[in-house]
């Protein structure tokens, strides 16, 4: 039935999909083309690299929001570091975010596990500790000064084409990453045992922990995890402005939960699909470059991404209402017999 339900989900999240890109089109018909949707693909590249890591706490039965101010405070530091050094390598500039992000992701592991307190508190409370100490520190400051190797690797892409107008464009490398890390959140999910324990958390944690499962290690994998594709995430975000502002990322907290759960991760645990957080990444994208085409205000956005939270979590719980009642049933029609 989990299984229906999803899928359900990811049809009904295509067709909207399908259907709104064909609404943009006729009424701008730049949307539809190549060069359009790869830039597209590219800009919401952080985006969806970082939804990964959120889909799989929300699958664990957890939510955190303090991965704005991780990716933050790892791409300043890189930004810091090659900044000053002028290290002219993009693989060193790479390795400096992740162990960051790693490390502010295990805080919060240790944080939900130990304190037993609600995590959307406890990540809230670290998303101001970061963030604070950051501005603190900073001043606010903004870095755009990097190495040579780190601007010309943004220009970097899978294959180019040329507009009609003598533009290249292409499918950008980040785009590329974000697939692939994509397939190994995927994998992880569907063939690896942390993938199944996952579930098993999300879906019942008593019954899991009764089961035998170790719930620390796993509670502290998944922050980890989102804490490590926030690292990712934050030198993608560098790279794709080219420079590091401090309040350019916290704030962005509405959209990646709200792709997530568009996609059907649901916010009770145990539920959710890459693909499905695809097509939620995809559906957001693809209505905020709609409003940007159509020369929307600006407030209108966080109206729209309100609505959609708003929206996609009543049918999470209607979902996990029926499955409830669904269950019920077939319980009772088991002792009748």
């Amino acid at each position: 039935m989990k299984f229906q339900i999803r899928r359900q989900t990811e049809l009904y999240l295509l067709a909207i999909v399908v259907a709104l890109s064909m609404f943009l089109t006729a009424m701008n018909p730049k949307f539809l083309t190549l060069e359009n949707l790869f830039d597209l693909l590219r800009n919401n590249s952080f985006l969806g690299i970082v939804t990964l890591g959120e889909l799989v706490v929300l699958i664990s039965g957890g939510i955190d929001v303090s991965f704005t101010a991780t990716a933050t405070v790892a791409q300043y530091v890189m930004g810091v570091l090659i900044s000053r050094t002028m290290v002219n390598s993009v693989l060193l500039a790479f390795l400096i975010p992740v162990p960051i992000g790693l490390a502010l992701g295990a805080i919060n592991g240790c944080l939900v596990y130990y304190t037993r307190v609600n995590p959307v508190i406890i990540t809230i409370s670290t998303l101001n500790f970061y963030y604070g100490v950051l501005m603190f520190v900073s001043k606010g400051t903004w870095i755009y000064k990097f190495p040579p190797a780190f601007r010309e690797f943004a220009k970097l892409k899978l294959f180019t084409l040329m507009s009609s107008k003598g533009i290249p464009f292409g499918i950008s490398i980040f785009t590329l990453s974000w697939v692939i890390l994509g397939i190994i959140t995927f994998f992880l999910l569907k063939y690896l045992p942390i993938g199944r324990k996952i579930y098993a958390v999300g879906g019942n944690l008593e019954a899991a922990r009764r089961a035998g499962f170790n719930i620390f290690r796993i509670q502290l994998f998944v922050y980890c995890y989102i804490g490590l594709l926030a690292g990712v995430g934050g030198f993608v975000h560098a790279e794709l402005n080219q420079m590091i502002q401090p309040n350019a990322i916290v704030g962005m907290e509405l959209d990646v939960i709200a792709a997530a759960i568009l996609g059907g991760a649901s916010v009770f645990g145990g539920v959710g699909t890459v693909w499905g957080t695809f097509l939620g990444v995809l559906l957001i994208a693809i209505i905020k470059n709609g409003l940007i085409l159509m020369k929307a205000s600006a407030y209108w956005h966080e109206v729209i991404m309100g609505s959609i939270i708003v929206l996609a979590a009543s049918i999470s719980a209607y979902q996990r209402k029926l499955q409830i009642r669904k269950e019920k049933g077939r319980f009772a029609e088991e002792q009748l017999f």
